[in-house]
Order: C-alpha cells, then sequence, then structure tokens
C-alpha cells in the first residue's frame, strides 16, 4: 500500500559537499538538503518450501517476505522482515505516516519516532518486525541520496562478509541432508550447522547420529554446529552437550530456550561448545541482560528481528563491550553490508531457505565466493525488487 502526504514539500536539488568524494569512495558524494519522504509503500510475497520443513520446536511450509519502499524525490530505499502478512497492514497503519515527511537523511529520528509511537502495541514481535523493514529502506535510501554504498555509510572494516551453511533440517532425509552439506562446501563455508532436538528433544539418538553423518562429511578446517531451537530441557542439553563435544561440534545453539539465561549460562559453563543464542532480541535492553547474565559465548543478532540496522548496531556495541562476537542471524543478503561494519563479526548464516528464496524476491544480491559475500560499491545496498516477483505476491 502506498502512503503519500497530502501535500508533499518540494524535494530541493542535491547539492555537493565541499571536498568531493569521501576518503576511500571514488564516486561523487552529494548531499540532499531537507529531503522529504514522499511515500511508503509495502508489499507481502509468500514463498513455499520445497516440502515442508521442521526444526526441533517448528514446522513450516512457506516463508513470508514483507517489503517496504520509501521514496524521496526520485530516489528510493528498499527495506523487508521475514514475518506475517499482518506485519505490512502495521506498517501501512502506524508507521508509515510517522515518518513520511521527515528528512529522508535522519534515520535515527525516524527510527526513534518509530518506537516512541509504538509504546502501546509493545516493542517485541512483529512491532520490532514492522520497525526493521522500515529501518532498513530509509538506511538503503539515505545511502542512495548520498551516492554512497551502505557499508560505506556505516564505516566498513572489512569488503567480505564470511558465511556458514544452515538447515539441516530435521525433516530432511539423510540423502538431502548430504546433498545440502555438499553444496554449502561448494560455497567455501568455514562451517555448517543443522537442526537438531528433533519434536522437542524427543528423538535425541537421531540427533547424535544426524551430527555423526555431518561430521564425517566436512573436513579439518570447517567447523560442525547444531541448533536445538530451544528443544531441550536442562539436563538433556547437558547430556547432548557432552556428545556433541566428543563430535567436535564447536556450536550449540539455543539448547534451551533462549529466555533461560541461568541454564544457558550453566550450559555455558559445563559444555566445551560454544553456546549461542539472542536471534530474538528486540533491543539492547535484552542484549545487554544475555551478555551481561554471561549467557553466550556469541551473540546473534537478527536485523529483521531487532528492529533494523539502527539497533543492530547498537547491539553489536553491548556485544563488543562485554568482549563477544556477534553472528547475522537469518537474512544474509540483508546482514551484509551491517555485518561487513563491526569488528567484533564472527560471520552470517547463510540459511537455507532465505537463500533460496531472496534470489527470487530481489536483483543485486552479494555473491558468495570462497565462503563469503563479496559487497559491492553501488549506492545502497545494491538490491532492488526483482519485477517477476510479483508471482509470489500474497
Amino acid at each position: 500500500m502506498l502512503h503519500q502526504p497530502a501535500c508533499p514539500a518540494p524535494t530541493r536539488e542535491c547539492r555537493r559537499l565541499r571536498g568531493g568524494a569521501l576518503p576511500g569512495h571514488q564516486g561523487a558524494v552529494t548531499r540532499a538538503a531537507e529531503t522529504p519522504i514522499a511515500g511508503v509503500t509495502t508489499r507481502i510475497f509468500r514463498f513455499p518450501t520445497p516440502s515442508p520443513e521442521a526444526d526441533g520446536t517448528l514446522t513450516w511450509d512457506a516463508t513470508t517476505a514483507v517489503t517496504v519502499e520509501v521514496t524521496a524525490g526520485r530516489t528510493t530505499g528498499l527495506g523487508w522482515s521475514y514475518s506475517t502478512a499482518a506485519t505490512a497492514r502495521l506498517i501501512d497503519d502506524e508507521f508509515a505516516d510517522v515518518v513520511t515527511g521527515r528528512d529522508a537523511l535522519d534515520v535515527t529520528g525516524a527510527w526513534e519516532a518509530m518506537v516512541r509511537h509504538a509504546r502501546n502495541l509493545g516493542r517485541p514481535g512483529i512491532v520490532s518486525h514492522a520497525v526493521a523493514a522500515v529501518d532498513i529502506a530509509l538506511w538503503d535510501l539515505k545511502a542512495r541520496l548520498l551516492g554512497l554504498p551502505l557499508h560505506r555509510l556505516f564505516g566498513a572494516v572489512r569488503d567480505q562478509v564470511p558465511v556458514y551453511g544452515s538447515g539441516g533440517f530435521t525433516s530432511l532425509s539423510d540423502d538431502d541432508l548430504r546433498a545440502q552439506v555438499d553444496a554449502w562446501l561448494e560455497l567455501g563455508v568455514g562451517g555448517v550447522k543443522i537442526k537438531v532436538g528433533e519434536a522437542w528433544g524427543s528423538h535425541p539418538r537421531r540427533d547424535v547420529a544426524r551430527t555423526e553423518l555431518v561430521r564425517s562429511m566436512v573436513p579439518d578446517g570447517v567447523e560442525v554446529m547444531v541448533d536445538a531451537n530451544g528443544g531441550y530441557g536442562p539436563g538433556q542439553a547437558r547430556r547432548l552437550g557432552a556428545a556433541y563435544d566428543d563430535l567436535g561440534v564447536t556450536w550449540f545453539e539455543e539448547p534451551v530456550s533462549s529466555d533461560d539465561l541461568a541454564t544457558l549460562a550453566l550450559l555455558r559453563r559445563a559444555t566445551r561448545c560454544d553456546i549461542a543464542a539472542g536471534e530474538y532480541a528486540d533491543s539492547v535492553h535484552y542484549v545487554e541482560a544475555m551478555c551481561g547474565g554471561g549467557a553466550v559465548d556469541c551473540l546473534q543478532i537478527d536485523v529483521t528481528r531487532c528492529a533494523g540496522y539502527t539497533e543492530w548496531l547498537r547491539c553489536a556495541a553491548v556485544a563488543a563491550g562485554h568482549g563477544l562476537d556477534v553472528s547475522g542471524h537469518c537474512a544474509p543478503a540483508l546482514h551484509a553490508p551491517v555485518a561487513a561494519a563491526v569488528p567484533n563479526l564472527r560471520h552470517v548464516e547463510w540459511f537455507a531457505d532465505h537463500a533460496r528464496l531472496e534470489p527470487l524476491l530481489v536483483d543485486g544480491l552479494p555473491p558468495v565466493r570462497d565462503g563469503a559475500m563479496v559487497l559491492a560499491d553501488s549506492p545502497g545496498h545494491g538490491m532492488a525488487l526483482r519485477p517477476d516477483a510479483e508471482r509470489f505476491g500474497a
């Protein structure tokens, strides 16, 4: 749905900053003088999975992407969240008018206005998904107005972002699991992650057997990682953590609920695996409690769940203050520019469902070479909706 002000203010001409190009960037840098946001457009896309999929605690047969396009003058920024169709209605009803008419360069101010507006709606869940989609679009728009690649605007410390292969759904046959792992190894990834905790921890022997299978496939130097999605109880997680330690597993994600910080901290002391969690973080306060409570060795942050790039960077800074690495959870293409800008990045999750659907949704994706996404020097994040993505419109 498109939102425009009744009498949009005219967009002033962009003018060159004194000094021309910024250091490290050859293109001309321009600054829009009070460039107002003229409209917000939402769309809903639904991408069926090849077959029903499952992890330790959930099953699904499709992924929904809610996209946002924000326009200022002749320039448009794109963002999206993996969420529910209701997120689009929330943006249309609650947030489009909040940002429309604001200066397109004041992204942080727009983010703050949205969060304040959402006070009585509650911050977690689809509210943060909605704010994220708009915030991502606003940062893309700002970078395009300035003629800068988004990762340069954020202050890039790298041009390549390491990824690890992720999927290994509990619903896969062993043959399908082998094929998926082989495909990741062909990309040169430094790690592969599978789902465990099948049916809320009801099949621990199969969990271990599948992990043994993957361990036998990957060469030395490639990490084996497991994700229980909170499917184990505390004692079961401790016992299986010992089994995964014996198999050389280096990453044990959400062995118990990510809300159970005390048990995560206990498991961190009881196992050699790195304990990872944080994908449901919606604010720096959530992250401070998790990091300050000693619950994780590596903090996961999801740009589509934590209210966008603005809060993602703050969450990464909190983790850095506790001496922790961060890992981008899912949405690999969206994480690429912001992950390039934090020194304490470990990697980004090359999640099977999102890696499959993103080429169907947008053009301009960062390619993966030798296990890393390679960032381009095009303005913004470089992505745009594919014209034929409408066939997945919901």
